[in-house]
């Protein structure tokens, strides 16, 4: 209905992260992520590996999210680079600013910072990566990797 790919999309659920649960540290991962408990700390799924994350309506993470696709309905503090497609669901809370290729928003999802679009092919490589550090805050204006400063 109103335009809306009626395909599900398939995705493997490789990490879970239960309700209970909670995990202080930053988490790596490939392939998909599913959190419904609490993060503290960055969470980076490797770069090019059509990773997913997917946070449930009971997820938190504090900390700052790097994946290439990602569903969000939980709450993060922090902010969130995705590389390809973003999905906010109705009950996701987001205290930070988004970074993204592509974005669907549903009525109730809520941003508390800035929306910045960016073409995945032109800032490939240049966002922090799970090899690199993602620092605290981000200025929009800086996309430059890291080490590139430093040469």
């Amino acid at each position: 209905m109103w335009g809306r790919n009626t395909k599900e999309k398939k995705t493997t659920i490789n990490s879970l992260i239960a309700k209970e649960t909670e995990v202080n540290g930053n988490i790596y991962f490939e392939g998909g992520l599913h959190v419904d408990g609490r993060i503290k700390g960055n969470v980076l799924g490797k770069e090019g590996c059509q990773c997913i994350l997917t946070l449930s309506v009971d997820g938190c993470i504090e900390g700052n999210v790097r994946t290439d696709n990602a569903i969000l309905n939980g709450q993060i503090v922090g902010d969130v680079y995705v590389m390809e497609h973003l999905e906010l669901a109705v009950n996701a809370r987001i205290k930070g600013n988004v970074y993204y290729n592509l974005i669907e928003m549903a009525m109730g999802a809520e941003v508390n910072g800035s929306l910045v679009h960016y073409s995945a092919e032109k800032h490939r490589g240049q966002l922090p990566t799970a090899a690199s550090s993602i620092p605290e805050a981000v200025n929009p204006e800086q996309f430059a990797h890291p080490d590139a400063q430093s040469k």
